[in-house]
């Protein structure tokens, strides 16, 4: 056994034996010595797998399943990255991976890791010109996706290798690669800091930044995650999340295999709730992370009964809404335990197994994350009150990106800042507010979008609710939301008047949302809500004092509210 394979399986294996002991984890916990040379695929992965007939992975639809052993995944793997460096895939090539949930994406990752290339992930809802600009930033050489998607390369300019998964003219086909020998690969050498992943960020308030990680920010970085999810060896795993994002590598990757789990795979076209309520039990999941967003869903559905296997929920992608955590647990006896990381980070910051859980509060900063909240004026550290979450330069924090490529580096003044804002408490729980870029004043009060968005969801007309500042020359801004309707709901009059009745019942006098607009919400293609269009659409509105008709509403449109607002001074 190496000594960075040594070393990082007593650092996995410490997390593990703590997984419910918080502050033995945080205060006992060192990031793993690894040398240069370390593979994470080759110098864990298929010293994991090797004779193992555990499922690995299990991908399963409403028509079907499919699934492959730890064995077999790495032998598979292994013909993979042969014939990769047979048809000129080369050590620090970056290859662009561009496949759905389907088996040949987990044996793609782990064969390019195996030879030193760079993986780019990309979903499969790319178009043309979104390729060409990732093609370009990411200097990508080779491409690996479906036939069906290799007509979106037609046009463009990558002359290296080109593999098709199906028959495709002027592709390789990836079977080609099945006769091969699976003997096991000679590691490609090279030191720890050399790249690894590639990944763009979502964008959801400027340009996609692209970020890079190495054998060490992710491959060991994820030990974070892996304790976060509250994951043991032989567990099932279920992540709701699409290729080409950072946090299908989190959770349908790196985490469960580093914890020897099972990852399991909900294989949609179409997202079903009560069908993955089902899926839930005949899959014997243990653990379920899922977005916002699916966990709306499935409290709109039928729950039913705890799946029984099921122990561990997990929120994350975005904040999640309390009152979505207290449904789930009154159905279930579960709490779905929140988190924060980055695409440029591994997890930092959760609610971890056994641990209480402050309503509200995203947990705490977790093992081997060196986080600090930060005043943004005087860069002072705080250690109660607000702040932004960075890290740490001085701790040397391991779970960070290499950094932007294209830009400069991620550190200023000794921190890494994330632009994200939160609350910390003196016993260090830390509680979401917003993006830097999301928080706003109105009347000198400073406005949570969030805060008010975990209200308005609680009307049962509102299925998603984002909030922006509308300008005001009185009030320089008042929040405005922008809200999708449940089904059932139509955008009347009487809807307007109902959630903004509900919302000014809840919500304090300063944070009073003053307008409102139906409709569906812009996203990024990773499926976050784009609040950069939504911020410059309340701004046009203002300026131009164009409205939609029935489709947007001010609060002075209704003397019911001001009738009521009066009496009930």
């Amino acid at each position: 056994m190496s000594l960075g394979r040594e070393n990082y399986k007593y650092a996995r294996d410490f997390l593990l034996e703590h997984r419910t002991d918080y502050h033995m984890a945080r205060t006992g916990f060192a990031w793993p010595e690894i040398e240069d040379g370390f593979n994470w695929a080759l110098d864990w992965f298929d010293e994991i797998a090797r004779g193992l007939q555990q499922p690995a992975l299990v991908v399963f639809s409403d028509e079907g399943r499919e699934s492959v052993t730890f064995d077999q995944m790495m032998r598979r793997s292994n013909q993979l990255a042969r014939w990769l460096l047979s048809v000129g895939v080369r050590k620090g090539d970056v290859v662009l991976l561009m496949l759905g949930n389907q088996i040949e994406l987990w044996e793609s990752m782990l064969a390019i890791m195996k030879i030193g290339a760079v993986i780019l992930p990309a979903t499969t809802a790319l178009e043309p010109t979104d390729l060409k600009e990732r093609i370009d930033r990411a200097d990508v050489c080779h491409i690996i996706t479906n036939a069906a998607e290799t007509q979106k390369f037609e046009t463009l300019s990558v002359f290296g290798v080109r593999v098709a998964v199906g028959n495709s003219s002027g592709w390789l086909d990836y079977e080609d690669s099945t006769p091969v020998s699976d003997d096991p690969i000679e590691p490609p050498g090279g030191i720890v800091d050399d790249a690894m992943l590639r990944y763009f960020t979502s964008g959801t308030t400027s340009r996609p930044k692209l970020v890079e990680h190495n054998q060490l920010s992710y491959a060991v970085g994820h030990l974070t995650t892996m304790y976060w999810l509250g994951l043991r060896p032989g567990d099932t795993h279920l992540n709701i999340s699409s290729p080409g994002w950072a946090k299908h590598a989190w959770s349908c990757f790196f985490a469960p295999w580093i914890a020897q789990s099972t990852i399991a795979v909900y294989n949609y076209d179409r997202f079903n709730a009560e069908a993955l309520l089902g899926h839930l039990e005949r899959e014997k999941i243990t653990s379920f992370c899922a977005p916002p967003t699916v966990w709306r869903m499935l409290i709109k559905a039928e729950m039913g009964p705890r799946p029984s296997r099921l122990r561990e929920l997990i929120g994350a992608g975005e904040p999640l809404n309390p009152e979505v955590i207290g449904q789930v647990e009154r159905n279930w006896g579960l709490t779905i335990r929140d988190g924060f990381g980055q695409t440029e980070t591994s997890a930092l910051v959760g609610n971890t197994p056994g641990q209480p859980i402050r309503p509200g509060s995203m947990g705490r900063p977790l093992p081997g994350a060196a986080v600090v909240i930060v005043d943004p004026h005087s860069g002072d550290r705080v250690t109660e009150g607000e702040g932004e979450i960075c890290l740490d330069f001085e701790a040397r924090p391991l779970n960070v990106m290499k950094g932007y490529i294209g830009r400069g580096s991620p550190w200023e003044n000794g921190f890494y800042h994330t632009g994200d804002l939160a609350e910390i408490d003196r016993d260090g729980y830390i509680t979401y507010i917003g993006r830097t870029d999301d928080v706003f004043k109105a009347s000198d009060y400073k406005i949570s979008p969030f805060e008010l968005e975990s209200v308005l969801i609680q009307h049962p007309a509102v299925a998603e609710a984002a909030i922006v500042p509308a300008p005001d020359p009185v009030r320089l801004a008042v929040p405005k939301a922008y809200v999708s309707l449940a089904p059932g709901y139509t955008p009347t009059r009487e809807t307007a008047f109902e959630i903004l009745k509900y919302a000014r019942e809840h919500l304090a006098a300063w944070q009073r949302v003053r307008k409102l607009e139906f409709g569906d919400l812009p996203k990024t293609i990773s499926g976050k809500i784009r609040r950069v269009e939504l911020r410059a659409h309340a701004a046009q509105r203002s300026t131009s004092g164009s409205f939609e008709g029935e489709l947007e509403w001010n609060d002075v449109d209704f003397p019911e509210l001001r009738t009521k607002e009066s009496s009930s001074r």
